[in-house]
């Protein structure tokens, strides 16, 4: 069978590869530039090793005519929210139509996008059937099976992670498992449907939201009792069944985002998700909330905060990835700077001079700051001693 990978970015780069490295694989995205980058054998995620990438036999192009040549299209391609928190179908329903468009008799689109349960079925496929004037079901056939890619881990990677997979009939189960089987070492987990599958993604993610923000609604009491969180933890974790979970600035294109896929479609149905919104509240205000304690704590010290200079020590939503999406740090240099703190930040993964509207400066500049924030555990900055650490 052909497989074509429908968007190559953190999810469909790394699967690509491993495909690649047992057969000739097509990759399709909309950006040129990523392309471009591809061809010469570099990942600028780095969530594929160059000599694997160059290694692996894929064929990058931004021609959509290609997908035509597929039995196989796996759809990798963001779900994000809009400036509302409401989800933004957007881009999936544009590939869905450049699919559907090229789509051939008798291939299985499979979506590894997170959505919420019903997604698939509801909104991807009749734009598929619509564009392509084939019948879902008997002209060609839909799955999901969820991404779980970690960004920037290198022990959880594509193949070490149990692959959830789901068809629209027994027949395309088998096909998908057996495809999936053959670069998961890990293997795969059969659901009995597609909506089983898609909300089996989307509350692993939530689930891990309320945690942290859990989390850090328990920094902010503690804060007021004179305690340390961590203190706490450290004992806490003593017992053998206490979730260990830490307080943090939660963003990203996942766990900051997919709760809201799963309380929209809640709200649809005529429920209100109150607990999966309180955690959504309070990580969304965790770097303000960070943010004024910081001022607080300088203005007791006698600090003048216009014009003090404020160095921030990484960018990126977590540790050790180059990718700024949804990073919570943008919230907390906006707050600082709105107190007139002049706000610069050193940002190792990003080449650009400037990030969220302040100058990227490099580490050994740390000097020259008169107060430090550690924002995001970066192993560059090793055990950089700062003024504050939000981790």
């Amino acid at each position: 069978m052909t497989i074509c990978i429908v968007g190559l970015g953190y999810v469909g780069l790394p699967l690509a590869v491993k495909f690649g490295l047992h057969q000739p694989v097509l990759g399709y995205d909309i950006h040129q530039g990523r392309i471009d980058e591809l061809k010469t054998g570099h990942d600028s995620t780095f969530e594929v090793d160059d000599a694997e990438l160059r290694k692996a036999d894929i064929t990058f192009t931004t021609d959509p005519a290609i997908i035509s040549q597929a039995d196989i299209i796996i759809v990798a391609i963001p779900t994000p929210v809009d400036e509302e928190n409401r989800p933004d179908l957007e881009p999936v329903l544009s590939g869905c139509r450049v699919i559907g468009e090229h789509l051939k008799k008798g291939a299985t689109v499979i979506f590894e996008s997170t959505v919420y349960p019903g997604c698939t079925e509801r909104d991807c496929k009749p734009v598929l059937e619509e564009k392509s004037g084939l019948k879902s079901g008997s002209d060609f056939h839909i799955a999901y099976s969820p991404e779980r890619i970690n960004p920037g881990d290198k022990v959880h990677t594509v193949e070490t992670i149990v692959k959830v997979v789901s068809g629209d009939t027994p027949e395309t189960l088998e096909k998908v498992a057996t495809l999936y089987e053959q670069v998961i070492k890990a293997g795969v987990h059969r659901a009995p449907s597609i909506m089983v599958a898609e909300a089996a993604k989307i509350i692993e993610n939530t689930q891990r939201d309320i945690n942290i923000g859990l989390m850090n609604e328990l920094k902010m009491i503690f804060d007021r009792m004179g305690i340390n969180i961590y203190d706490v933890l450290e004992a806490a974790g003593t017992k053998w069944n206490f979730l260990k979970f830490h307080p943090g600035l939660v963003g990203g294109h996942c766990i900051g985002v997919d709760p809201y896929y799963l309380a929209a479609e809640a709200k649809r149905l005529g429920h209100h998700p109150e607990i999966i919104l309180a955690g959504r509240s309070v990580n969304d205000n965790m770097a303000h909330y960070e943010a004024s304690q910081i001022i607080k704590d300088l203005a007791r010290k006698g600090n003048t905060l216009k014009g003090l200079k404020l160095l921030v020590l990484g960018g990126a939503f977590k540790p050790d990835v180059p990718d700024m999406r949804n990073s919570k740090v943008k919230d907390l240099i906006a707050d600082l700077k709105s107190y007139g703190c002049d706000v610069s930040i050193c940002e190792p993964h990003f080449k650009g001079a400037e990030l969220f509207g302040a100058k990227n400066v490099s580490l050994d500049e740390k000097k020259n700051f008169d107060v430090s924030i550690k924002a995001v555990k970066h192993k560059a900055f090793g055990d950089v001693q700062t003024d504050y650490t939000l981790l």
